[in-house]
């Protein structure tokens, strides 16, 4: 190993200050009630009742459990992930509701710096410092204010794109995210699968179903009748029924609500477009460059989707930028939408709100329009694809 030098401990030095600074603000600015106001209550909740060997999917419990730590509200906040999530919620279990939440946030944030560096990393370490616009993402921000996912489906991704070339094996095992929220996947799941096939090489989608079992097998551990509670808790709640701003339920809500395949049309033309999309670009595929655009079609066309999903985006939109990095008109047209999406975040507006419906279809059409003609996106997947010889990090981008 080489020597640490000046410049890195001074940085290691800043952001484990940065860091005890954060947490000291979350302890002295939180409280239980401050958890109540936030989607991390249910994660907590659910994390209360399995660890204390209890139905993680009991409404009347956990508004129980929320109310106690000072929640008004009559309306139970449980999560409508599949029982896989539940691994992840676990250590909230054994916390208090204050203290959960500053771990969660304080993981939050860790999730999003690590993703900001391996990508400042991935796309040659510019100078530019673009990749610092991470933390005024509107989608970002509205994270960490509800205590949502998105944050860690994000580092999932960028781990994805860094590593795939070099080890497939941790490269699948850093997708297991996406378990918790396939819907938000399938587009990526067709190409996946259509490019280890093409290859013969399922080493990617081998380390995913190892992660994948793993995690499984934990949670049968845990509570072995997970997947039956969970079922019924979304049949006696209908909570399926319940409006989420995507494109699919706006094409239900306009057609006719009673009949719920509507919103699946989106998802399912996506895949298709995914796969011809794939299969046309097979012998130049890239997943720093090709991928990108799937993963912005995945998330526009989802059935149930929230705003703070799309964080995941952000890779995307930074090859944008760098691809539109002297085109004013680009630049006016993102300031305008992170605008408007900011709207949603200071006002603030509630996660379910049809507000939202426009803005991953409008981060998709920006993208497309900020990397036309296509030399800048093949500039930075170059190097994204290439091992420089030396520094930190450079054998985990060797192609």
């Amino acid at each position: 190993m080489g020597r640490i030098s000046g410049r890195q401990l001074a940085a290691a030095l800043i952001v484990a200050l940065g860091a005890s600074l954060v947490i000291a603000i979350y302890s002295l600015t939180l409280d239980d009630r401050s958890a109540t106001g936030r989607d991390y209550i249910q994660y907590w909740a659910s994390g209360q009742q399995l660890a204390h060997h209890a139905n993680p999917y009991d409404v009347h419990a956990i508004l129980r459990l929320e109310q106690s730590r000072g929640m008004e509200d009559n309306s139970p906040k449980v999560t409508l992930s599949p029982p896989l999530v539940l691994v992840f919620a676990l250590p909230l279990g054994y916390m208090g509701a204050k203290a959960g939440l500053i771990l969660w946030l304080a993981l939050l944030l860790a999730s999003s710096g690590v993703s900001m560096w391996v990508l400042w990393v991935l796309y040659g370490r510019p100078q530019s410092r673009w990749h610092v616009l991470l933390f005024v993402f509107p989608p970002l921000l509205s994270c960490l204010m509800a205590g949502q996912l998105g944050a860690f489906f994000l580092l999932g991704i960028v781990l994805f794109l860094w590593l795939h070339r070099r080890w497939p094996w941790l490269a699948g095992a850093a997708l297991v995210c996406a378990s918790v929220k396939p819907h938000l996947f399938l587009p990526c799941v067709v190409v996946l699968l259509l490019g280890s096939a093409s290859r013969r090489d399922f080493r990617v989608v081998g380390g995913f179903l190892l992660a994948l079992g793993a995690t499984a097998g934990l949670l049968l551990a845990l509570d072995a009748h997970a997947w039956s509670q969970y079922n019924e808790m979304l049949r006696s709640s209908r909570a399926m029924d319940a409006f989420l701003p995507t494109l699919g339920m706006a094409m239900r809500r306009a057609v006719d609500w009673n009949a719920p395949w509507i919103e699946f049309v989106p998802e399912a033309a996506a895949c298709a477009w995914a796969a011809w999309y794939y299969w046309s670009r097979r012998q130049r595929w890239e997943w720093t460059r090709e991928g990108l655009l799937v993963v912005l079609v995945s998330v526009a066309c989802a059935p149930y989707s929230l705003f703070t999903d799309q964080v995941m985006l952000f890779p995307a939109i930074l090859v944008g930028i760098y691809a539109a990095e002297k085109n004013l008109r680009a630049w006016v047209l993102l300031g305008l939408i992170a605008a408007a999406c900011m709207v949603g975040v200071i006002v603030p507006i509630e996660l379910p709100s049809p507000f939202y419906v426009w803005t991953a279809p409008a981060w998709l059409l920006w993208y497309m329009y900020a990397t036309r003609g296509g030399a800048g996106v093949s500039r930075r997947a170059s190097l994204a694809s290439q091992a420089p010889k030396s520094g930190l990090g450079a054998p985990w981008i060797h192609g």
